[in-house]
């Protein structure tokens, strides 16, 4: 079956950008055009707009994983039962706290510098679980949220269950103040269309040599060309290997989602409201769920660790995931209900926390959203300008002091132990999902 983003065709195509050919000569080098470098971009032109800036991506700009996440904008996870208040983790989940809602402001300003249109919804979203026993301490972790500056409600039963349209869900946390929804593509695709002119952006153009030029900044090469930077900013995920940059702490993980097409007749229109909702697992392995302007049902009920991508048979088995995952929620959703169905990637930590680096003199890099690109990818793009820029800032020493992410054994070690683990957190998830 053919791999369509449903939220990159419900966006539509930017305008294609040419590919880099010759020599080129620029004062910063970004390699990456999704969320991060986009962001990165904007910040490095306000920063310096006499200075020359080039960005290459391997394929089409804002459309890799950037465009491809479920569209949660994460200003406060939920926390975990060692970060509750009194704990020993709380003072770490306020840093991180901080962070998040850092970036979720991030996301609201360049949103309205923009003028960027994608469907950015400020009302939150659910951490919402099917059995009770995924979610406890639940008067706690509302406790927790709001001492950190969250809107958070328990939500369980009937007024749930109305509000989702479903009754498999039995409990909740609502959480707002910070916590949004937006359609990914669009506003990645605004971040692109809204770069000033001296940005120069160039596609498929996959970097395949970087390295140093003593003395004088760095070369990268592509197929066709190559640009000579002073500076530059690895901004790629976790495949920093393609960029030179090994021992990271970061892996990708493959997920896959299905879009429907617009669900307006009965019973749909009794049950779906036009406001659209969101529900995030307290599971890694469950589901993600959302329900679209247009009423539209997005779900993501797959996770895992692959050394290859998956091919149009394996996407058709995913396809029958999703579709067994909205039956639960919405019997009398069919196989013809579904409009897209694709795979994207995202950037993993063993410790949840990003790497963020100087690798070496005029190379800086971050990589590890763990599942919060939206916002903790626009704030670092930002924050990783100001750091290769000389700058320092209180948001910036508390992201650095967080950004530990964890050891990863050699491979095949890693590769053996992250597919066991990925499958037993799917396992352990299997009725959420």
């Amino acid at each position: 079956m053919n791999n369509v983003c449903g939220w990159i065709a419900l966006a539509g195509q930017a305008a294609l950008r040419p590919t880099l050919k010759g020599k080129q000569t620029a004062d910063w080098l970004i390699i990456g055009g999704g969320i991060t470098g986009l962001s990165a971009a904007h910040a490095l032109a306000q920063m310096f707009p006499q200075q020359r800036i080039v960005l290459l991506d391997r394929q089409r700009a804002a459309q890799g994983a950037s465009a491809r996440n479920s569209g949660f904008v994460v200003s406060h996870e939920l926390p975990g039962a060692d970060e509750l208040i009194g704990r020993p983790g709380y003072p770490a989940y306020q840093v991180a706290s901080r962070v998040g809602f850092a970036a979720g402001e991030e996301v609201r300003q360049r949103i309205a510098e923009l003028a960027i249109e994608c469907e950015f919804d400020d009302a939150g979203y659910h951490f919402a679980v099917h059995q009770p026993r995924h979610l406890q301490d639940s008067a706690a972790r509302v406790a927790t949220l709001n001492a950190v500056g969250a809107r958070a409600c328990y939500l369980e039963g009937p007024a749930l269950q109305q509000r989702l349209g479903s009754t498999f869900y039995q409990r909740a946390i609502h959480c707002a103040g910070g916590n949004a929804l937006l359609q990914p593509a669009k506003y990645v695709k605004g971040l692109l269309q809204a770069l000033p002119e001296r940005v120069d952006v160039y596609e498929n153009s996959p970097v395949d040599d970087l390295r140093p030029v003593p003395g004088d900044g760095w070369r990268a090469q592509t197929r066709e060309g190559e640009v000579k930077a002073t500076q530059v900013l690895a901004c790629v995920g976790a495949f920093l290997p393609r960029v030179g940059v090994k021992h990271s702490g970061t892996f990708p993980l493959e997920l896959s989602a299905s879009i429907t097409r617009p669900l307006g007749e009965e019973p749909w229109q009794s049950l779906l409201d036009e406001q659209g909702w969101g529900v995030l697992s307290t599971l890694p392995g469950a589901a993600t769920v959302r329900l679209l302007p247009g009423r539209r049902l997005l779900m993501r009920n797959t996770v895992e660790y692959r050394q290859r991508d998956l091919g149009p048979a394996d996407l058709a088995v995913r396809r029958q995931e999703h579709l067994r995952g909205l039956q639960k929620r919405f019997p009398g959703i069919t196989d013809a209900d579904l409009e897209y169905t694709w795979t994207g990637h995202l950037s993993g930590t063993r410790s949840g926390e990003p790497y963020f680096s100087r690798v070496a003199e005029g190379l800086h890099t971050v990589a590890g959203c763990n599942g919060s690109g939206v916002a903790r990818g626009t704030l670092w793009g930002r924050l990783l300008a100001e750091m290769a820029a000389g700058d320092d800032s209180p948001l910036l020493r508390d992201v650095l002091s967080q950004a530990r992410p964890g050891y990863l054994p050699p491979r095949p070690f890693f590769d053996i132990g992250a597919s066991l683990r990925m499958g037993w957190e799917v396992q352990r998830a299997r009725h959420e999902r």
